[in-house]
């Protein structure tokens, strides 16, 4: 049913319930526990953070189901928002997602391949800065050129290494409960649980929902591919109530089994935390934890690179962005220039924050279109109220996570106005780039020679050609030259 979609460093999915479960569980559940017990305070509070982000993300797929069979378009996110409140407020969710979601998503988890692969190396200290980076951007450059080269490999990598994911995560869960069958839990008894070592206030409760969502995002992607779903009116709503509490009960598991093993003071200290739990309760078998993490994190960078490119790609054909991200190698069929746009995007915000700022940065921003998509859902039932909806939730359900987001956004923007504001403001750098590259058709004849030099020179570069019907439309038609450019490159290979 899809392929190779991601979220938080996910697997590529299968089939529809067991699929969309992978799709969402990812390689944040490796990332992401340290960041939510920093700043709830408590063990008791961090275990309710999960079982809550399950059900905002519960409430929120919900919303998605109704807006996927009433728009029955793949695309997800830009095309409801594209299609409700028009082409500006859709460049401006493609424009966040190809410049902030998708590279600083892939930057976090290409730094924590780093730190998983590195960590063993280090046991007694945090990786060295210049070797993570480095490790990171090998891996990204890595994966491009696969990317590149193949999408048969591509996808091969995706299957091989979901494996690693699945096999830490289960060794992890059942080995805490061993642990707990052991009588091993006085961290998780009440008293301890929630014996707080800080008041958290209202703004870190927000962070840490931030913190906890990047594990949970993906819950969104099966509305990327509606119009190729069989029976989406029954098929999205079962996936959600199956996939949903299971991944819930995976993550919050998956929390439970690390505090069997280690202290909140121990946790925190980690720079690895599966890592410190394989040490202390594996043996000789220890090496097992950094390998599959370090596995699973590869495969989800791999994953990541696949959909961006392709997003990249659709808002090219869309006319949302320069032509030449439209176009695929003669040889491969790859979409290389949208390939290089992501992997640069991700080196340059590789290189400027450490993973959990990275984390509340692509975190915030995902819950900000989230929202935007979601009030479209209201919007759309007072604007077309008799249009036919095979899947019509309560409203209280979109309110509901309405005044969550607008809890989460609000109080994160007052913790972290560096970091939120910065987010913003890139969104807004949209605005005047929609108007002056989309909006306005007429533009003189020097911008347009300069318009199809670039995609001249790109063209030449990654030898690559629009696709057939790639652009139909005459202002995303390539130039005379770029026609016959094409011609010469088709007739060459």
């Amino acid at each position: 049913i899809m392929q190779n979609l991601e979220g938080g460093g996910g697997c590529g999915v299968v089939w529809l319930d067991g699929g969309y479960v992978c799709n969402i569980i990812g390689s944040g559940i490796f990332i992401s526990p340290k960041g939510v017990l920093e700043h709830t305070g408590s063990v008791g509070l961090a275990l309710i953070i999960w079982v809550l982000g399950g059900g905002v993300a519960a409430l929120g797929s919900l919303c998605y189901a109704e807006l996927g069979v009433t728009i029955p378009k793949s695309g997800g996110d830009y095309s409801y928002v594209t299609e409700i409140f028009g082409g500006l407020a859709g460049f401006l969710l493609l424009w966040s997602a190809v410049l902030i979601m998708y590279p600083t998503s892939l930057a976090v988890i290409a730094l924590t391949f780093s730190n998983y692969v590195l960590q063993p190396v280090f046991p007694n200290c945090i990786p060295p800065y210049n070797a993570s980076r480095i490790l990171s951007m090998v891996c990204l450059l890595l994966l491009t050129w696969v990317n590149s080269s193949s999408v048969r490999w591509a996808t091969r990598i995706q299957d091989i290494f979901t494996a690693g994911k699945l096999l830490a995560l289960a060794l992890i869960i059942t080995v805490g409960f061993i642990q707990i069958f052991k009588g091993n839990y006085e961290e998780l008894t009440p008293s301890k649980a929630f014996n707080f070592w800080m008041t958290p206030s209202v703004g870190h409760l927000a962070l840490a929902f931030l913190q906890g969502s990047f594990a949970f995002s993906g819950w969104n992607f099966l509305n990327y591919v509606t119009e190729e779903l069989v029976d989406p009116r029954r098929n999205l709503p079962r996936a959600i109530f199956i996939s949903i509490p299971l991944v819930t009960f995976v993550y919050t598991f998956t929390n439970i089994a690390y505090f069997t093993a280690m202290s909140p003071q121990e946790l925190l200290s980690s720079n690895a935390v599966a890592v410190t739990f394989g040490e202390k309760l594996l043996g000789y078998f220890s090496w097992v934890m950094p390998v599959s993490v370090a596995l699973s994190t590869f495969g989800g960078i791999n994953g990541y690179l696949f959909t961006s490119s392709r997003l990249c790609f659709s808002g090219a054909r869309e006319g949302h962005l320069p032509s030449l991200l439209a176009m695929i190698h003669v040889k491969y069929c790859t979409p290389i220039p949208a390939l290089l746009v992501c992997c640069l995007a991700t080196l340059i915000i590789m290189l400027v924050g450490d993973t959990y700022t990275l984390i509340n940065y692509v975190s915030f921003i995902n819950y900000l279109c989230y929202g935007v998509t979601i009030i479209g859902l209201i919007v759309l039932r007072w604007k077309k109220p008799k249009i036919f909806r095979p899947i019509k939730v309560n409203l209280l359900i979109p309110i509901t996570y309405l005044a969550f987001w607008a809890f989460l956004l609000i109080f994160s923007l007052y913790s972290e106005p560096v970091v939120c504001g910065v987010g913003l403001i890139i969104i807004l750098t949209g605005v005047p780039v929609f108007f002056l590259g989309v909006y306005w058709r007429n533009k003189p004849k020097c911008v347009n020679r300069l318009i199809e030099s670039v995609t001249c020179w790109g063209q030449k570069l990654c030898f690559v050609v629009y696709p057939q019907g790639g652009a139909a439309e005459e202002e995303q038609a390539p130039s005379a030259r770029s026609r016959r450019l094409a011609s010469e490159t088709t007739a060459r290979k």
